[in-house]
């Protein structure tokens, strides 16, 4: 009865609050058609809300790991001018973190173990070195800082896997709900121009050309390639998991049809299909008894690239030239940036030949070419490269720490452990699918932006730390989504 009196008091709320995205559209536009249109995004908005809470097994812990990762992202492209709010979030997770890492020393004898942790914090680390050799304090210390929030998170994931009042949670679950929290936030805020040809977007150069791909709305914007990557890691954690409930896969592939669609992601496309392929890899190994291998579930995901590139217009975009003074070059004016990585490493002294750039805190890359002025002001550009961003952090050792720590990761998800089970599907499928992002985006190696990242290592911390516990029962198989 309490089950059906939350639903239904759900149900109502959700219908209030897309209401009110209705009127809102239509105090701005006086379109009747508009505000339809943004009462009908407002409902999904709130639907994807409904699958986030509603998913079995999630953890307090888990979904403010994610939310407070997936809220410094959004803020990284939303309070771009504004990088106080950007660190009072970093702050709250500092503390958060640090009460749930306890205890300290403890944790940090795992930490080496997991490849997540050298591909995300390896280079910070350098970086610090780096910037101490050639006396840049203050790029020193906005460095140690960052390292201390991100070492922190996965102290806090290694011991909330190994402390025994905490065990038995999955991380991976809550931070799930809390990247389709954030999709949903931005659905809303963006109701308004959803569905039309032109979204709305951040006052900056980068999104200026981009307006035909979805942001999000005023008060709330997020770098489109950046959310496509959050609908594709949320499918694979909760679609490819034959735990959780058919209607929520569904719901969630049918989300990831739109996002991918609006959004008009290359990579987001790409590490969606690329999971795609390796779990239906999985299903033919027969290998992995958590996998579905009914033929509904086997093909919603082919069901979803074939509704992307038809009705989403994917055909359109996957090898569209973006940039009209650069044309040929799909990968948007990466290549120039990669180049001038290069350029910069070569003429750079020793210190930061070793250990990374160190004029800025995050190494940001500026080029003459990057669209704006001879004259200026530069853009401060992302290497969108996982490999070129841990050399241009961390120098030569940046780079082999990436190497080590994707190997590492590989390894621990697709080796069985030593009480003969095997890591859970979704994150085979994960780590796997994720490899092929590394040439175009900077999603594997964390930062603020780094809720990929934090997915992946948490499910690499529970299949690492859990590995000598007894096998778990598969769960028994569900109706067909049929």
């Amino acid at each position: 009865m309490t089950s059906l009196k939350g639903h239904r008091v759900f149900t109502l709320a959700a219908v209030i609050v897309a209401l009110g995205a209705g009127i809102v559209e239509y105090t701005r536009t006086e379109s009747i058609w508009q505000s339809v249109a943004a009462f009908a995004a407002g409902l999904i908005a709130m639907a994807v809300v409904g699958i986030a809470v509603s998913l079995p097994g999630i953890t307090l812990q888990g979904l403010v790991l994610g939310g407070l990762f997936v809220l410094a992202g959004i803020l990284t492209w939303t309070a771009t001018e504004r990088p106080g709010i950007i660190w009072a979030v970093l702050a709250v997770e500092v503390v958060v973190f640090a009460v749930w890492a306890w205890p300290w020393l403890r944790s940090l004898r795992s930490l080496p173990r997991l490849g997540a942790a050298w591909l995300g914090l390896a280079y910070w680390l350098f970086g610090v070195l780096g910037a101490l050799f050639v006396a840049h304090w203050k790029v020193a210390g906005q460095r140690i800082a960052y390292a201390g929030v991100f070492t922190l998170a996965v102290l806090a994931i290694i011991a909330l896997n190994t402390v025994r009042k905490r065990r038995g949670g999955d991380l991976s679950i809550g931070i799930a709900a809390a990247l389709l929290i954030g999709i949903a936030a931005l659905l809303l805020v963006g109701s308004g121009s959803l569905f039309d040809s032109v979204h709305a977007i951040p006052d900056n150069a980068s999104a200026k050309v981009m307006t035909d791909r979805f942001w999000g709305g005023p008060g709330l914007y997020f770098h489109p390639n950046s959310l496509a990557g959050f609908m594709a890691a949320a499918a694979i954690r909760i679609g490819f998991d034959r735990a959780m409930l058919w209607w929520q896969r569904l719901g969630v592939a049918a989300l990831a049809a739109l996002v991918l669609s609006v959004c008009q992601s290359r990579t987001g496309f790409v590490f969606f299909a690329a999971a795609s392929v390796v779990y239906l890899a999985t299903v033919l190994w027969k290998r992995y008894e958590d996998v579905d291998r009914r033929w509904p579930a086997i093909a919603t995901p082919f069901v979803v690239i074939a509704i992307v590139m038809t009705l989403g217009g994917g055909s359109g975009w996957v090898l569209k030239d973006r940039f009209a003074d650069n044309p040929g070059d799909v990968t948007s004016g990466r290549t120039d940036t990669w180049r001038q990585v290069w350029v910069d490493w070569k003429h750079a002294g020793w210190a930061e030949k070793t250990f990374g750039d160190a004029r800025t805190s995050r190494a940001v890359v500026e080029r003459l070419d990057d669209g704006n002025p001879v004259a200026g002001p530069r853009r401060q550009l992302n290497t969108d490269n996982a490999a070129v961003g841990a050399f241009r952090r961390g120098g030569v050792l940046g780079a082999l720490a990436f190497l080590l720590g994707l190997a590492l990761l590989l390894w621990h998800a697709i080796r069985r452990r030593p009480n003969g089970t095997l890591p859970a599907a979704w994150f085979v499928i994960g780590a796997l699918a994720v490899v092929p992002t590394i040439a175009t985006e900077d999603w594997l190696i964390g930062g603020t932006n780094g809720a990929i990242w934090l997915l992946l290592a948490a499910g690499e911390a529970r299949t690492l730390l859990h590995r000598e516990e007894p096998a778990e029962a598969a769960p028994e198989p569900e109706p067909a989504l049929s």
